[in-house]
């Protein structure tokens, strides 16, 4: 056997171990990098969830889940808005006072948001823990009344709660829905699980 045909013959095993070995290396550094995304128990512990709410348009809502729970993130329309201003008097926490679920400083006004055309809030009744059915026409409905502004309306035992979350009066849910913490990375891009003080 000659001598440049043991070199060619490393040469071809060289270079085809070598091709292995990158193939397997790519095959473990895929998982391992994975590793740094949440995994869905992180995720049902309350790891924070990133959306984009750039698609969402005025009178929509998006639902996303954090802890298990759907997530409700609506753009009101500037009518909407409007409508939320008048309606304290019929509400039976309008300011959030109440603490059964504390609401972020940030949120303490009368749209229950840091931004007022976005309300975020956790889609879960206070009551019994149903999920509320979007009611955003306004006017005279079933099981609504007649001067109706548009909101929520819990299908279990009748619980109404307007466009930011708030309930009314007389109602058997006890308190306004939750306001999960948040904040806005940029103007599309909002952070749900987290705050600044977090």
């Amino acid at each position: 056997m000659s001598e440049a045909s043991v070199d060619n013959g490393r040469r071809t095993w060289l270079i085809t171990s070598g091709a292995v070995g990158a193939v397997g290396a790519a095959a473990v550094a895929v998982p391992f990098v994975s590793t740094f995304q949440p995994s869905e128990r992180a995720k049902a512990a309350g790891a924070a969830v990133q959306v984009d709410i750039s698609a969402i348009q005025p009178g929509q809502k998006l639902v996303v889940e954090w802890r298990g729970k759907p997530v409700w993130i609506m753009k009101r329309t500037p009518e909407q808005l409007a409508a939320l201003e008048n309606l304290a008097p019929e509400l039976a926490d309008p300011d959030s006072k109440r603490t059964a679920y504390p609401t972020p400083e940030y949120a303490k006004n009368a749209y229950r948001s840091v931004k007022k055309e976005v309300f975020v809030g956790v889609g879960i009744c206070t009551h019994l823990g149903c999920s509320p059915s979007d009611k955003f026409q306004t006017g005279a409905q079933t099981s609504l009344p007649d001067n109706w502004q548009g909101g929520y309306l819990c299908p279990c035992h009748g619980s109404t709660f307007d466009l930011a979350g708030r309930v009314f009066k007389n109602k058997p849910a006890p308190d306004n829905l939750e306001v999960p913490p948040h904040m806005y990375l940029s103007d599309t891009v909002l952070l749900i699980g987290e705050d600044k003080k977090a």
